[in-house]
C-alpha cells in the first residue's frame, strides 16, 4: 500500500497563522481588522442590533474566547453582565480592555453609578483614536513579530478618522443653532453632543437596562413642545416603544413631531456593509442628524459610500 506524504507544519508555519481574535463588539473587531489586517482573523460576538449592555455570553461565546489568542473588550462597564466571566478568563488567556484605561477627565461620569463612567466613547472619533491606539498595543503585544504592519495601519486609520473628525465638524455646523438638540432612545450620544455642540437628550439613562418613567415621557412631551423640536431618533440596538410614545404624547398637545431617522447607537450597521465598519456607522450617524435637523449636506455621506434609503 502506499502511503500518502503529508505536508510538514513547521514552526514557520505555525508562526504565521492568523492571530485569532475576539472582541465584544463590532466597533472593537473593526479596529482589530483595520490594524491587523490579513494578521489577524476577528471575531465580533455581538453583531448587528445587538445591545451590549444587556448581552450574556453564550456557550459558543465562551468556546471562542477560550479557544483565541487574544479577546478583547471594552470596559466601562458596557458589558456589565459579563465583566466577571472576562475577570476569571484573564488567568488563562490574554484579555485587554481597550477603553478601561481612557484619562478619566476625558469621560463623562456614569448617571447611575458614582464610581463609573459613561462607555459610548465611540460616539466621539477623538476619543475613538485612544481606543484604537489601546488596540494596536494588544495586537502588538500578542504579535510583536507584525509590530510595525500594525504601527502602520494604525496610522493610516487614525488619518481616516481625522477626515471624520473634520467631516463631522463641517456637516454638523450647517444645522441652525437652535435645532442642536438630539433626542434618543437612551443616553448614548454624550460624547457626541459634546464634541460637536449639541444639547443630547435620553428617555432611558446611559444603560439601556434603567427604566423610562411615565415622569420622564412627560417631561420630554414638554421639552418637545416647549421648544418645537419637530425630530427625534430611533436607534437600531434599541425598541423604538419609547420613542413613539414621545410623538403620541406630543401630537396630543398638537405638536407634530417625526422620526428623524435610525441611528447606531451600541452597534454598527450590517456586516459587510459600509455602516458595518467604524467610519460607515459615524458617517451614517452625523449625515442622519444634520439632515433631520435642517443641515443641507450630501445625502450620501462623506465619501458618497452610505447606503441609500437609510
Amino acid at each position: 500500500m502506499m502511503l500518502l506524504a503529508l505536508p510538514l507544519v513547521t514552526g514557520r508555519a505555525l508562526a504565521e497563522a492568523p492571530l485569532k481574535v475576539v472582541a465584544t463588539t463590532g466597533m472593537i473587531a473593526d479596529a482589530a481588522r483595520q490594524i491587523g489586517g490579513a494578521e489577524v482573523e476577528v471575531k465580533a460576538l455581538m453583531g448587528p442590533g445587538v445591545d451590549p449592555h444587556a448581552y450574556r455570553q453564550t456557550r459558543s461565546d465562551i468556546v471562542a474566547m477560550t479557544r483565541a489568542d487574544l479577546v478583547l473588550w471594552h470596559g466601562l462597564y458596557l458589558e456589565a453582565q459579563m465583566q466577571e466571566f472576562f475577570h476569571d478568563l484573564t488567568r488563562k488567556r490574554p484579555v485587554v480592555a481597550v477603553a478601561e484605561g481612557l484619562p478619566k477627565d476625558l469621560l463623562r461620569s456614569h448617571d447611575d453609578y458614582a464610581d463609573k463612567y459613561d462607555p459610548h466613547v465611540w460616539m466621539s472619533p477623538a476619543l475613538w483614536k485612544l481606543v484604537v491606539e489601546e488596540v494596536r498595543a494588544a495586537l502588538t503585544t500578542a504579535r510583536p513579530q507584525s509590530a510595525e504592519l500594525f504601527a502602520a495601519n494604525a496610522q493610516a486609520h487614525l488619518a481616516e478618522l481625522d477626515r471624520l473628525i473634520a467631516y463631522g465638524t463641517e456637516a454638523l455646523a450647517r444645522v441652525p443653532e437652535n435645532k442642536r438638540i438630539l433626542l434618543t432612545a437612551h443616553d448614548a450620544f454624550g460624547y457626541f453632543g459634546r464634541d460637536y455642540g449639541f444639547e443630547v437628550q435620553g428617555i432611558q439613562g446611559i444603560s439601556t437596562q434603567s427604566e423610562a418613567g411615565l415622569n420622564r415621557i412627560g417631561e420630554l412631551v414638554d421639552l418637545l413642545v416647549a421648544r418645537d423640536i419637530k425630530a427625534v431618533f430611533v436607534e437600531s440596538s434599541v425598541s423604538d416603544r419609547s420613542v413613539r410614545a414621545l410623538i403620541e404624547g406630543a401630537a396630543a398637545q398638537g405638536h407634530a413631531v417625526s422620526i428623524g431617522g435610525e441611528l447606531f447607537s451600541d452597534a454598527m450597521g450590517a456586516d459587510g456593509s459600509y455602516e458595518g465598519t467604524y467610519l460607515g456607522m459615524l458617517d451614517h450617524n452625523i449625515t442622519t442628524i444634520a439632515t433631520a435637523l435642517g443641515a443641507e449636506i450630501p445625502a450620501r455621506g462623506m465619501a458618497g459610500k452610505l447606503s441609500a434609503g437609510l
